[in-house]
């Protein structure tokens, strides 16, 4: 298939998206990432920019996809960029980062993509932080890491790089 030899020399685009918790805004929505690479990390809503499509776009549609969440168009804007070198799975990404808010307060995500994600929960950064830690230690013989799950390779380098304008957005009320 020439299609997929071709496809695994290309580098793809991935949008990530932050999502406010409305009932806790210095948490983001992220669930576990099943039958797919990077199967069993955590991981931000998100897939694949489309031919034509937005960042703010692609944001807002993988969203409502995978959650059912709408978020505000005036509030989705940009927040960091990262290069994802993933030799193991042979695949090369430039991960695009958008932060947005709810356009409900009391609307909660649900996990319309069940054979995609285990389910969505909100996590703050400082939680983040702690399981990436945990992500980067495959030999871990401490028994309360077996609870923590390990980030998706993209949402682990932006945690690692930690840019001030999601820590900030994270911030905001």
């Amino acid at each position: 298939c020439i299609d997929c030899i071709m496809s695994s020399k290309v580098v793809r685009v991935g949008v990530g998206v932050l999502i406010k918790d409305p009932l806790n805004p210095s948490k983001v929505f992220a669930g576990i990432r099943k039958n797919s690479h990077g199967a069993n990390t955590l991981a931000l809503p998100g897939g694949h920019l489309e031919l034509f499509e937005s960042w703010e776009q692609c944001a807002i549609r993988e969203t409502l996809e995978e959650t059912g969440l709408q978020l505000r168009q005036d509030s989705v804007r940009f927040g960091h960029v990262t290069n994802d070198i993933m030799e193991k799975e042979g695949k090369h990404y430039v991960t695009i980062f958008m932060m947005g808010e709810c356009q409900c307060e009391v609307t909660r995500p649900k996990n319309l993509e069940p054979h995609k994600c285990v389910g969505w929960d909100s996590y703050s950064w400082e939680e983040l932080c702690r399981f990436a830690a945990n992500s980067k230690d495959d030999s871990c013989g401490d028994d309360d890491a077996k609870d923590v799950p390990k980030l998706f390779g993209p949402l682990l380098k932006l945690v690692e790089e930690a840019p001030s304008n999601i820590l900030h957005f994270l911030n905001e009320r």
